[in-house]
């Protein structure tokens, strides 16, 4: 009897671990198909408008996924903005006059917000407007999942620790994608992003002047508009792909492949090192590449996400709710 008394006390804390278990949904491409089943044409439309009037917000978009996930999951933490008793993200070093698009992620969530109020979250609302800016610039198309919630916290700590720096080595660059749970080979697939978007005069000055592991003559055309003085044209900015800046395709790899990666951080993917043979690999097979990039987008995605009761669902993406 003693026995059969454990046996159903066992069971019971079973069930009881299933049934709190099951109160954390897992990701769905399918989760708003019945509260807000018009969300994707809705998210694709108003990408599709903002691409249209500034061709560069494509990667701006794109950017913003990243910079979110790598600070504690995929949670919408990189919109929230500072308040006098609130420290966000925006500020943090990574961030701060870099990361864009925010006006445009309030469009798309006021239009969101009218069809279906208070239904989808801003970190499912970056996911898909992630995916679409890919596809808008010429890229792979691919279901994203959702069933993601807001996060009511930001840590601008975090943020400068575990963005990956312009100036990485590979080694740092390893173990910062390892920290979000990213292979190697998904850390040179997501770097493809850098196949679309620009970058700042500060964040490459050092690399066109000192090392030698770059293209001289791309080194002198960068060097026109950035000059050597750190202050001066600080803010000017250069095509991370030099070849077409504002599509996504697998120049980027062979930009590498010559020597012509714009920051410390791009050519150490083909520096001989290990990760010499996957440039290799994408520069000559985009399909490979575009397989690769979807699934470690996906993987990403994954990362700590907010589900169930955690968090909530923000009514604006730059607060939390009240």
């Amino acid at each position: 009897m003693a026995s059969f008394s454990v046996f159903v006390a066992v069971a019971i804390t079973i069930l009881g671990l299933l049934i709190q278990g099951s109160s954390h949904p897992q990701l769905s491409p399918d989760f708003y198909s019945d509260t807000c089943p018009d969300l994707l044409p809705i998210i694709q439309h108003q990408v599709q408008l903002a691409v249209a009037e500034e061709r560069r917000m494509g990667a701006s978009l794109l950017r913003l996924f990243f910079h979110d996930c790598f600070v504690n999951g995929c949670d919408a933490s990189v919109l929230l903005d500072d308040t006098p008793t609130f420290i966000g993200e925006k500020n943090a070093v990574p961030n701060k006059n870099s990361i864009r698009g925010f006006e445009a992620i309030d469009a798309i969530k006021a239009a969101v917000e009218e069809a279906c109020p208070g239904v989808v979250s801003c970190a499912d609302i970056l996911t898909i407007t992630a995916r679409d800016s890919v596809v808008e610039l010429g890229g792979p198309y691919w279901d994203v999942k959702l069933g993601r919630r807001d996060a009511r916290t930001a840590s601008q700590a975090a943020a400068n620790t575990s963005i990956p720096p312009p100036t990485g080595s590979l080694d740092q660059l390893i173990t910062s994608f390892h920290a979000q749970g990213l292979s190697v080979q998904d850390m040179v697939a997501l770097s493809g992003a850098h196949t679309i978007g620009l970058a700042r005069c500060t964040n490459f000055r050092n690399r066109t002047y000192h090392e030698k592991n770059i293209n001289g003559l791309f080194a002198r055309e960068k060097q026109e508009s950035c000059p050597r003085t750190a202050g001066h044209g600080d803010n000017n900015l250069a095509p991370l792909d030099l070849q077409t800046p504002t599509a996504f395709d697998n120049y980027y790899y062979k930009n590498l492949l010559v020597y012509k990666g714009l920051l410390h951080s791009d050519q150490q993917l083909f520096n001989g090192g290990s990760t010499d043979s996957i440039v290799h690999a994408y520069a000559e097979n985009p399909d490979a590449f575009y397989s690769d990039f979807i699934a470690a987008m996906i993987k990403m995605g994954d990362n700590k996400p907010l589900t169930g009761t955690d968090g909530e669902i923000r009514m604006e993406c730059r607060k939390v709710n009240y």
